[in-house]
């Protein structure tokens, strides 16, 4: 059974509860005293085992605390920090490096700035492949580690309320986690620094994947007129089956659409500030620094933070100050911590030295695919728009139906974009993006214009009918 950690959806619920029960095993037997978020000493479970770090960016945290779990699990560990120190730097290509490293370990860690990067080794490898974060995509352990310190602190996730604070736009590790929160149906509160949103395609995939729906101040009342929580919008996941009933003692028309179901005094508390630092790394424009939120104790005189957790994936730069550290709500070095054992626990999974934890295959898509060449990733930031990975990938993307029309989205960064036409080959004839059918035909074919559609031999409809 070969499986992967790409992004979170690589896991379903009950296999992320199950490396949380087997973390919590590891820290009961491997606690340090008086420590009891801390692992010491070791497992010799997988002293059979080797664990490559591929990492294309700096990294502290998640490189050392996947090599620390790899050895406190009795393993052994192969390190490349500097992809100036790797074949990279002569033009190899990663399918060609994720082949060669799978001759010396038996599991890979990989960090890249390409979002999509990681997906492209794990197609090619035959050996686990982990993401340790590629490009502004996701960075799905630091998920299960950030899920599993709110279940440790909080004792559990459904309908905790959870602010989002900072670079929301251009974190991964927020990115994952609003997946996460959405699935065990925290409440998610966006907070972001000016310009520094959510991504659209994150919003909309919260509510047409995870069935978590945005909830606008029409629906959210008093808890919107706070001057040190601006919100706009809250995202909640309702309890399964929906139902199209109307909110308890909250009026809107939102709620009414949308039949979620929350109580009188659901905003009482914040149980969790996750805060973020700015992603310079990934900004050609970082004049908004200057205006960046900062998290300190004149912000934790909040009454509604009283309980509230701080966190933070680290490393910090300003927008968090010293003078909170010694407050019991700061949990972001607990946080760091957790890494370790959440990571050996993975580990463990992925390569079958615990059974059970993991199901035989990968939890199943919900979309089609596409894979034709009439379209390419609009995501420059995207594995499939660098020159040296286009000799040999193929694009591939997720037909998703939305809104009456068809929106393609990327199989390797998962960024998403609406084609602007659509045709079929039996009649090599093309209109407008506008779904007339559901499942879309076997043989559609789409394309980013006209004028692309017309390079390619078909023509347009004269009169009006279905595609």
């Amino acid at each position: 059974m070969l499986r992967h950690l790409v992004t979170i959806d690589d896991l379903s619920e009950f296999e992320i509860q199950a490396i949380f029960s087997l973390a919590d095993e590891y820290l009961a037997q491997m606690a340090t005293p008086d420590k009891p978020h801390r692992i010491r000493g070791r497992n010799p479970i997988a002293q059979d085992f080797v664990l490559a770090t591929l990492f294309y960016e700096a990294s502290t945290r998640t490189r050392f605390s996947f090599e620390s779990a790899m050895l406190r699990l009795g393993g052994q560990v192969l390190s490349s920090a500097d992809p100036k120190t790797t074949s990279a730097a002569k033009g190899e290509t990663l399918a060609d490096t994720i082949r060669v490293v799978e001759n010396y370990a038996d599991l890979v860690v990989i960090r890249h700035p390409c979002e999509g990067a990681v997906r492209v080794a794990a197609d090619y490898a035959d050996i686990p492949v982990i993401n340790a974060g590629d490009g502004g995509h996701e960075h799905p352990t630091q998920t299960l580690c950030d899920l599993y310190t709110l279940q440790r602190e909080k004792g559990a996730l459904r309908n905790l309320n959870v602010v989002l604070w900072g670079d929301l736009k251009h974190g991964r590790t927020v990115h994952s986690l609003v997946y996460g929160l959405a699935r065990f149906g925290a409440r998610i509160i966006p907070l972001p620094a000016e310009g520094l949103g959510l991504p659209e395609h994150v919003c909309r995939r919260l509510l047409r994947d995870y069935d978590c729906v945005p909830l606008s101040k029409r629906d959210l009342g008093d808890f919107t007129s706070h001057d040190e929580f601006p919100v706009d919008v809250v995202y909640v996941t309702p309890d399964k089956p929906h139902q199209r009933s109307l909110f308890t003692n909250v009026q809107g028309e939102e709620s009414d659409l949308l039949g979620v179901h929350l109580p009188q005094n659901a905003f009482a508390r914040i149980d969790a500030c996750y805060v973020t630092r700015l992603q310079k790394e990934r900004m050609p424009n970082v004049a908004a620094a200057e205006a960046y939120p900062i998290v300190n104790r004149e912000f934790l005189k909040n009454p509604m933070l009283k309980k509230s957790s701080v966190m933070h994936p680290l490393p910090r730069v300003s927008e968090m100050g010293y003078d909170i550290d010694d407050d019991e709500r700061a949990v972001y070095f607990k946080q760091a911590s957790y890494g370790v054992p959440v990571r050996m626990a993975l580990i463990a999974a992925l390569l079958n030295l615990k059974s059970g934890l993991l199901q035989p295959v990968h939890p199943r898509k919900k979309h089609a695919v596409y894979e034709q060449r009439t379209v390419a990733c609009e995501n420059p930031q995207c594995v499939t728009a660098q020159e040296s990975e286009r000799r040999y990938l193929t694009p591939r993307f997720w037909i998703v139906v939305e809104d009456e029309h068809l929106v393609l989205r990327c199989a390797y960064c998962e960024h998403e974009f609406v084609p602007g036409v659509m045709a079929r080959t039996s009649t090599k004839k093309f209109m407008p993006n506008a779904l007339d059918h559901d499942p879309p035909p076997a043989d559609l074919v789409l394309f980013p214009d006209e004028a692309a559609a017309l390079a390619a031999g078909f023509q347009p409809y004269k009169y009006k009918t279905r595609l």
